[in-house]
């Protein structure tokens, strides 16, 4: 509906803020899955140091021209198991907070080294486990943290911000991810100001590391010629969904519910090449839904969206981990390259 209006249009504006409204809704979900340790990862096997690098254009950019940011690696290469996208969350948590802990200059830093834990270190530090991990100190040259701060930083909703500044929720999602993770963390606060995030990380076997992927140019959204079926029984999500699509060059086949959608695949002339389904529908769920259409489209490619957390169905039962999944609310870019991916995969 946006890109339909011109820039000029009155009612743009608001259309905006109730974006940015149901945007914010969703990443405050996702925040409150991550210090829950509820989200699914999905990790990988990578080398902790090509990770940082590839994430500190970003961090900069973040940070602004008033803060320098400094890596320093470990020579010996060392290869951690994270979700690549969540390692960087926890990154740009800590930058953020950085940043508001030096508002005019200062210099954040993130330097890597080897840690072997015994059980001295793990029965003094919670969540702490034996063995080698990769230590990665990230530090900033604020004003530092006083004791009271220090015990309560990684609880969820704790905020040092004045009233309506912050949810208090980017280092409790730092603290979910890195457990999640199999790690842990700590704060202190160095002698002559600044404080220093440290993240402990198991190190694991080199040999199955995999690359991390080069960040994908955002320039030009992507588009497709494949017939897609759609079942949502939520109308405007349909409708919504439906024309993002066929923008985007695809056929769209619609249906408000699980045996409709069954109904069209049977007498359809050939068979679709995605299954776009919400996940809880009246009459017939979306697993139940994709193994009737399985069954006449054997090659079929499944995609799952829904507005509840994708931690909560995995939970429930109605999906496993590690299917295609696309939560709400759904964007243009979101939407078009979820779907272009799992075509491709």
């Amino acid at each position: 509906m946006l890109e339909d209006l011109p820039s000029d249009h009155p009612s743009v504006d608001d259309i905006k803020e109730i974006l940015g409204a149901g945007q914010r809704a969703a990443e405050l979900t996702n925040q409150l899955l991550a210090f829950s340790q509820r989200q699914i990862l999905q990790p990988q096997v990578v080398d902790v140091g090509t990770l940082i690098n590839s994430c500190a254009a970003r961090l900069r950019k973040l940070l602004g021209d008033q803060i320098d940011v400094v890596v320093v690696l470990d020579r010996t290469p060392q290869s951690v198991s994270v979700d690549p996208a969540q390692f960087e969350q926890v990154l740009s948590n800590l930058a953020t907070s950085a940043r508001e802990a030096m508002p005019e200059s200062g210099r954040f830093s993130i330097e890597t080294s080897p840690e072997v834990f015994d059980d001295t270190y793990v029965g003094a530090h919670l969540g702490a486990r034996r063995g080698r991990h990769v230590a990665i100190a990230v530090s900033d040259t604020g004003p530092g943290i006083d004791d009271e701060t220090q015990a309560h930083l990684f609880e969820p909703f704790f905020t040092t911000k004045t009233h309506g500044k912050g949810a208090g929720l980017g280092l409790a999602t730092v603290y979910g991810i890195v457990t999640q993770s199999g790690g842990h963390v700590t704060a202190e606060a160095g002698a002559g100001g600044g404080t220093t995030f440290r993240i402990y990380l198991p190190e694991v076997d080199a040999e199955a590391r995999a690359d991390v992927p080069a960040p994908r140019a955002t320039a030009e959204r992507p588009r497709g010629s494949e017939t897609i079926l759609l079942v949502d029984d939520e109308d405007s999500v349909r409708q919504l969904a439906s024309q993002l699509l066929r923008k985007s060059g695809y056929t769209v086949i619609e249906a408000a519910d699980g045996p409709a959608a069954v109904r069209l695949c049977r007498d359809l002339p050939r068979p679709v090449d995605l299954l776009l389904t919400d996940v809880v529908m009246p009459r017939m769920n979306g697993r139940e839904l994709a193994a009737e259409v399985n069954a006449l489209c054997p090659a079929l490619k499944v995609l799952y969206m829904s507005g509840f957390a994708d931690h909560a169905i995995v939970h429930d039962g109605i999906l496993d981990a590690g299917l295609a999944f696309l939560p709400k609310p759904l964007t243009m870019d979101t939407l078009t390259r979820k779907v272009r991916d799992v075509l491709d995969a």
